[in-house]
């Protein structure tokens, strides 16, 4: 598996001869209003849209995970997973992938997982999110988180799933007025409690920089995982840097 960093929430991901994108957003820096709040981004991408076989969408209602730039991309790409109400509100390649169903991409399955975007109770509010886990025959596998704050929701995947051998952790501790001080993306310990919770051999993180509602970034994140001596699986990767993994 290789992955490539664009910046945010948004990645290229190599398996199985499957390219796919996670979470598109390829516009500048600035600020984005939603609803009587303003996201603000701080800087944008590091490369732009590439041509590729399938996005996977954790939800479509935030600027943060999907922008102006990233919708118009949804229409040159074949195949979009992403949410109920993500499908109902985009259309056209937009496809729902609801929990524990499965998708078969050519040589890739990918399959919907929880994702809880705040603490308990916080889905009317936030909106619904998903995540997804992607496996196949000799392929490593491979859980991408999404917008999710919950260990609960980890501990949930890992008894289903069982371990992974990539885990692709959205890690910024994001928080915002519309939830006070709760959580909305797992924090760095957060981030290094659930790849021990998935014996993740390596963690890939993503969204833990890049818009200023993230309370924690690169330097938390490196500190987490060396107090949880899991400093070895961590891969932290510089906008447009690419590891491979999962081998």
């Amino acid at each position: 598996m290789e992955i490539r960093y664009a910046g945010g929430p948004t990645a290229v991901i190599e398996l199985g001869g499957v390219r796919l994108v996670v979470d598109p957003t390829f516009d500048p820096p600035g600020d984005y209003p939603i609803g009587q709040r303003v996201l603000t981004k701080t800087a944008g991408p590091a490369f732009g849209p590439e041509p590729a076989d399938l996005v996977l969408l954790s939800h479509d209602q935030h600027p943060d995970n999907l922008d102006t730039a990233g919708r118009a991309y949804l229409e040159t790409v074949p195949l979009v997973l992403s949410t109920g109400q993500a499908a109902g509100r985009l259309g056209g390649a937009v496809r729902a992938l609801p929990n524990w169903e499965s998708v078969e991409v050519g040589a890739l399955r990918v399959t919907g997982v929880p994702a809880q975007h705040g603490p308990d109770g916080s889905e009317d509010v936030v909106g619904e999110v998903t995540g997804f886990v992607l496996s196949g025959d000799g392929l490593p596998t491979v859980y991408v988180s999404g917008d999710n704050a919950s260990l609960d929701v980890v501990r949930r995947i890992r008894e289903r799933v069982g371990a992974v051998d990539v885990a692709v952790l959205f890690a910024g501790g994001a928080q915002t007025p519309l939830l006070g001080d709760a959580y909305l993306t797992l924090p760095s310990d957060g981030a290094a409690e659930a790849a021990a919770i998935l014996e993740a051999r390596h963690v890939v993180p993503l969204h833990f920089e890049h818009w200023r509602h993230f309370s924690q970034g690169p330097d938390t994140l490196v500190a987490a995982f060396e107090r949880a001596g899991l400093s070895d699986r961590l891969h932290l990767l510089k906008p447009g840097e690419q590891v491979t993994v999962g081998g």
